[in-house]
């Protein structure tokens, strides 16, 4: 079954493939599940819902064209794209950064004519200040939205990194106040190291690939 996971104000909008609403199991009232109808124009009362809080943490929208719905969702949007990096030392530490009031991963915008794995290096460099970087393998990719002047749908490509180096120099004119190592079993812990929904997911399935 074919899903695309959406971040939106750090809530999920989940789009998966289904035909009938008894085929999903029981999910706590705070989760809506619903049919979408087809119609693109009422995905945005789906994303609005999400963008306002309250009634609901979690949306699934299922529908037997897959990629119909999900090329009706991000034709909603300006679509950005940026890549990063999980990056672990030689004692198995992961690289974190403090940034406005969130704890995060490297990772910044692709720049005309990159490929994203050369982007993520870049930016990691730039980010952390950390040298010798070697890419292991793809993790995944990661989508979420912000509002400007229009709406924003970032996609993330992110990337297994492996470095000798150690010294951190947090680039301060991004906002970064702080680089760290951390364990990557703690950093899950959100009382300690709070951060977005969708970084907490990349983590885990990073260290379930490792």
């Amino acid at each position: 079954m074919q899903t695309y996971k959406i971040y939106i104000n750090d809530r999920p909008l989940i789009l998966t493939e289904g035909n009938n609403i008894l085929d999903f199991p029981a999910v706590p009232d705070a989760h809506l599940i619903s049919l979408y109808q087809g119609n693109k124009r009422f995905l945005l009362n789906y994303v609005d819902a999400l963008e306002k809080g309250g009634r609901f943490d979690a949306i699934t929208l299922f529908y037997p064209d897959f990629e119909k719905m999900k090329a009706d969702f991000q034709s909603l949007f300006i679509i950005i794209e940026a890549a990063g990096g999980c990056v672990f030392n030689q004692k198995g530490q992961l690289l974190v950064i403090y940034r406005r009031n969130s704890w995060d991963l490297p990772k910044g915008k692709i720049d005309t004519g990159e490929t994203p794995d050369i982007a993520a290096i870049r930016e990691v460099q730039e980010e952390t200040g950390i040298l010798n970087l070697s890419i292991s393998h793809e993790i995944s990719q990661t989508w979420h939205t912000y509002k400007q002047k229009n709406r924003i749908l970032k996609r993330t490509y992110w990337y297994d990194m492996q470095t000798t180096d150690s010294h951190l120099t947090p680039q301060l004119e991004e906002d970064i106040e702080e680089a760290r190592w951390v364990d990557p079993q703690e950093f899950l812990n959100e009382e300690l190291y709070p951060k977005y929904g969708n970084i907490r997911d990349l983590v885990v399935t990073c260290l379930k690939m490792r």
